[in-house]
């Protein structure tokens, strides 16, 4: 549903709107849910039962604006190698539609405007997501120096979780629970670009970009499943140091039955089984979401 909603959005826009919208990956909502989803596990941990809907507002809008941002700045920095592969190519700086320029202004006024509206839930939380842009900016140029770029992508991903706990209690003074859910998400982040990778492995081999399909190669199933106990056992710890209920534990498990299911059923040399398959990871974070919300009411 919100695949087609984004999608039309796009696609009714004005064709010098619509380019923007790409370059924002508007069309393609999973990275922005998936970005957002450890936010809101963090908001809703750490706030009382009901948080304030103001906050999960401000939250859900700035994490548009951060990704967006953060894939502008990706394809300008990626527009050669996208140029030369099949999935890419038809990108909008790649393409030329879009200059460098105007890309950069594009992705500095999406970022500037995310810190204005975290800044409405409190100014300390827009200071917290102020200092993950310089990691948001430098990901790109890991695939280039780094043989395992997809870990430093979990460590930028997962900053959400600090950036939504500070919403939520207006204090950058962590507890063990938000470093919980970091954990949780950065494995979680491993799991999902892992599969994503595979899709493009081969032109990776070919142009010389590193990624954890080539890290991993025949053994990326083996890896995943570790990060799939890593990630469930990092939420559940999260929630071991709060006074969360017993249904918070059950449905945590549940999620990660259907998330090693995942891992079991994905093709890694069919991309459009990895594709699916990292979109259908979103439903292992809507129902950690859940998980915590039924938690404080068991």
């Amino acid at each position: 549903m919100l695949h087609k909603i984004s999608t039309g959005v796009v696609t009714k826009s004005p064709a010098s709107v619509r380019a923007y919208l790409l370059l924002m990956r508007l069309d393609r909502p999973t990275g922005y849910v998936l970005y957002l989803l450890p936010g809101l596990w963090a908001v809703f941990l750490a706030s009382d039962r009901r948080p304030d809907p103001l906050t999960v507002v401000v939250v859900a809008v700035a994490a548009v604006l951060v990704r967006g941002a953060a894939c502008a700045v990706n394809d300008v920095v990626d527009r050669d190698v996208d140029a030369r592969v099949a999935r890419t190519v038809s990108r909008p700086v790649a393409s030329g539609t879009i200059g460098v320029g105007n890309a950069l202004l594009f992705a500095a006024a999406q970022g500037l405007v995310a810190l204005l509206v975290l800044a409405v839930a409190n100014v300390a939380t827009a200071l917290v997501a102020a200092a993950s842009y310089p990691f948001i900016v430098a990901y790109p140029y890991m695939k280039r120096i780094f043989v395992w770029p997809s870990a430093f992508l979990a460590l930028v991903m997962s900053a959400y979780v600090p950036v939504c706990w500070t919403a939520a209690t207006g204090s950058a003074d962590y507890p063990l629970a938000a470093y919980g859910l970091y954990a949780g998400g950065a494995f979680w982040t491993l799991i999902h670009d892992g599969i994503y990778s595979h899709q493009d492995k081969e032109y990776d081999r070919n142009i010389g970009v590193r990624s954890s399909a080539l890290l991993f190669g025949k053994a990326t199933k083996a890896w995943l499943s570790l990060f799939v106990v890593l990630s469930v056992g990092g939420v559940l710890w999260a929630g071991s140091q709060t006074s969360i209920g017993w249904a918070f534990y059950l449905i945590v498990a549940l999620a990660g039955v259907l998330l090693a299911s995942l891992l079991v059923r994905v093709d890694l040399d069919y991309p459009q089984s990895c594709w699916d398959t990292f979109v259908a990871n979103t439903y292992f974070g809507w129902i950690v979401l859940a998980a915590v919300v039924a938690g404080k009411f068991t």
